[in-house]
C-alpha cells in the first residue's frame, strides 16, 4: 500500500491517527469483539518493538494501543498493522468499530445468545454505511448476550441486551448499559435494522456539538426519539416486559479458570498489570495460546487476556505459564485491584504520576486483606475506568489525591472521605478502614 488513507480530525487515537501524548505516540487498534488471531498478535508486538517503545495497553473497551510510537515511524507502523488485517474493511470506518462484547462471547455457559453473528453483522454496517461514518469516534455500541462474563456498568450510546428464551429477543436502550431499564424490544433478527434505524436518526437529529446520544437526549426525550425510531421501521418496537431486572455478574476481574459451555474446555484469564504489558509479554501469551488453545486471545473490558478454548487438563498449566509471563492471575492479589490512567508520566493533564503511585500503593496494601479496588485517576476525566470503583483516588497536585468512596444515587466519584493527601497515607488509610468497612476519617 502506498498511499495511506487520511483520517479526518480528531483526538481520539486510531490504527491511522496517532495521537502524540508526552511519552510518544498512541496508535489505538479496535479488535472486533475483542478477539486476535495469533499472527496478529505477533505482528502487533513486532510491530511496537520496531517501531514504537514495545509498551502495549489493554483499553477498558477490549483494544489494545501501542505507546511510544516514534514520529518517523508513524506510516512504517500502520502499514505493518494493515498488512496483518488489523484495519477496517472500508478505510473511512476504523473511528466507528466501536461495539464491545462480552469476552466469553459464544463460550459462557450463562449466554442466551451467541452474540458473534450478530456483532459480525453489526460491524459490517458500521463500516459499509458510509452515512454511519460520521459517528464520533468515541460513539460506541454493546451488545450483552447474557453471559456471566461481562461488564455491564460500562455506559455506551447504544446497548442491546439477550433475553431468555425462544425466539432470540434483543431489549435495546439508549444512552447507558445493560442494567438500565431499556426503552423497547425486538426480536434478534430485526437488531440490524433496528440499530440502522437508531444510528441514521442520531445523525439526522444532533446538533454540532451532541456527538454522543446522552447529550441528543437532553434535547429529545427518550420517548420522542422511540416515536421516530418506530416511524422508520417496519415493524413493531414491543414493550418492556414486566420481569426486566436481571442478576449482575460479579464485579470482579475474570481470573483464573472459567469452564466453557464446551465439554472439556474451559477459558484462562489474566489481568495486565495497571493494564499494561509489553511486546515480549504478548508474543510470551500468544506461544502460549497456540500451545495450549486455539492460538487466538480475546481481551477483556478489564484490560486483561483470555486464552479461550484450553482442554481442561491443560488449564492449571497455562494459568501457571500466565503467572511466570507476569500477568496477574490471582484476585487477592493487591495490584489485581488496582486501576491507574496513564497520569503524568505520558499525559499532559495527568496531575500525578499515577501508575508510580499505584505500585506503591499495592505494596501498601499486601500485608492487609481484603484488598480493596481502587481507581487512581490523573485527572477528573476517568479516562482508566469507564464504571465508578468503590474507592478512587482523584489526583490534585503535588503528588497528592483526593479520596472518594462510591456511594449509590450520588454522581461522579462518590463522597469525599478525607482532606488531600499523599499515596503513602491513602495507602495507611484504606488499610485501615477498608477491612473494617468505617469509611470515615
Amino acid at each position: 500500500m502506498s498511499e495511506l488513507p487520511i483520517p479526518r480530525p480528531s483526538a481520539c487515537p486510531g490504527l491511522l491517527r496517532i495521537v502524540q501524548a508526552l511519552d510518544g505516540g498512541i496508535c489505538r487498534i479496535k479488535l472486533p469483539g475483542g478477539t486476535l488471531a495469533n499472527n496478529q498478535a505477533r505482528a502487533i508486538a513486532d510491530a511496537a518493538q520496531r517501531f514504537a517503545s514495545g509498551v502495549l495497553e489493554l483499553t477498558n473497551r477490549s483494544n489494545l494501543q501501542i505507546r511510544g510510537v516514534r514520529t518517523e515511524a508513524e506510516r512504517d507502523l500502520i502499514r505493518a498493522l494493515l498488512e496483518a488485517n488489523l484495519g477496517p474493511s472500508v478505510a473511512d470506518a476504523d473511528d466507528v468499530r466501536n461495539l464491545m462484547l462480552s469476552p466469553a462471547a459464544g463460550l459462557d455457559r450463562q449466554q442466551h445468545m451467541d452474540t458473534r453473528p450478530l456483532a459480525a453483522a453489526l460491524l459490517a454496517l458500521l463500516e459499509d454505511n458510509r452515512a454511519l461514518h460520521a459517528l464520533s469516534a468515541k460513539f460506541a455500541l454493546q451488545l450483552d448476550g447474557g453471559e456471566s462474563l461481562c461488564m455491564l456498568e460500562h455506559a455506551h450510546d447504544l446497548w442491546l441486551r439477550a433475553l431468555p428464551g425462544t425466539p432470540q429477543r434483543l431489549a435495546f436502550g439508549l444512552a447507558g448499559c445493560p442494567t438500565d431499564r431499556p426503552l423497547g424490544l425486538v426480536a434478534a433478527t430485526d437488531a440490524v435494522q433496528l440499530v440502522e434505524a437508531i444510528l441514521l436518526i442520531f445523525l439526522e437529529s444532533a446538533g454540532p456539538e451532541q456527538r454522543r446520544m446522552r447529550q441528543l437526549l437532553e434535547s429529545i426525550p427518550a420517548e420522542v426519539f422511540l416515536l421516530r425510531i418506530q416511524a422508520r421501521l417496519p415493524f413493531v418496537v414491543l414493550p418492556v416486559p414486566a420481569d426486566w431486572p436481571r442478576q449482575n455478574p460479579a464485579a470482579d476481574a475474570p481470573v483464573g479458570i472459567i469452564m466453557q459451555r464446551q465439554p472439556g474446555l474451559a477459558m484462562v484469564a489474566a489481568s495486565a498489570p495497571l493494564g499494561r504489558i509489553d511486546a515480549q509479554q504478548l508474543l510470551a501469551v500468544a506461544e502460549l495460546a497456540r500451545l495450549h488453545g486455539d492460538g487466538s486471545l480475546r481481551l477483556t473490558p478489564w484490560q486483561g487476556l483470555l486464552i479461550p478454548n484450553v482442554q481442561v487438563d491443560d488449564a492449571d498449566t497455562l494459568l501457571g505459564a500466565l503467572d511466570l509471563a507476569g500477568l496477574l492471575t490471582d484476585n487477592a492479589a493487591p495490584l489485581a485491584n488496582l486501576i491507574a490512567c496513564t497520569g503524568s508520566a505520558g499525559c499532559a493533564r495527568g496531575l500525578a504520576d499515577t501508575k508510580n503511585d499505584a505500585l506503591k500503593l499495592a505494596r501498601c496494601l499486601q500485608q492487609h486483606a481484603p484488598h480493596p479496588r481502587v481507581h487512581l485517576s490523573g485527572c477528573p476525566r476517568s479516562c482508566a475506568a469507564a464504571h465508578v470503583a468503590p474507592f478512587t483516588l482523584l489526583a490534585v497536585g503535588d503528588g497528592r489525591y483526593q479520596l472518594y468512596g462510591r456511594q449509590v444515587g450520588m454522581a461522579g466519584f462518590g463522597q469525599p472521605l478525607t482532606p488531600p493527601m499523599d499515596i503513602e497515607y491513602a495507602g495507611a488509610w484504606l488499610a485501615q478502614h477498608h477491612a473494617t468497612g468505617r469509611t470515615n476519617a
